[in-house]
């Protein structure tokens, strides 16, 4: 477990903004990732008939879509231990193998810093 008192406070925000929208938006998962340029983008799981994404996804295709080219970190809010394999080849896939993914639970509690690679 990671002391969130000793993360960096823009690894902070960005837990704090995906604790934010999964509590908001009452899904499962909420996301935020921050890309080169310091701009975040957060997002919640997505859960239609013809689309299903995870919370990390949605967010680094958020991401793509508004022209980021690469990330600094995301940040993932969930019930799970572990970020799912999909969810860091997506971070890997625009930040590259070193991007830092923090998991944390719903209570903003960082379980673990891991490397999206």
């Amino acid at each position: 477990m990671t002391d969130s008192n000793a993360l960096d406070p823009e690894d902070l925000k960005i837990v704090t903004l995906a604790r934010s929208v999964r509590a908001r938006n009452g899904v499962p998962e909420g996301a935020a990732v921050r890309d080169e340029t310091g701009r975040t983008y957060v997002a919640g799981a997505v859960a239609l008939d013809s689309l299903k994404l995870s919370a990390l996804r949605t967010a680094v295709a958020m991401a793509v879509a508004s022209g980021a080219t690469s990330l600094e970190a995301a940040a993932l809010v969930t019930e799970a231990e572990v970020a799912s394999a999909e969810d860091l080849a997506a971070v890997r896939d625009l930040g590259g193998a070193g991007t830092p993914v923090l998991v944390a639970g719903p209570d903003g509690t960082v379980r673990a810093t891991v490397a999206a690679g």
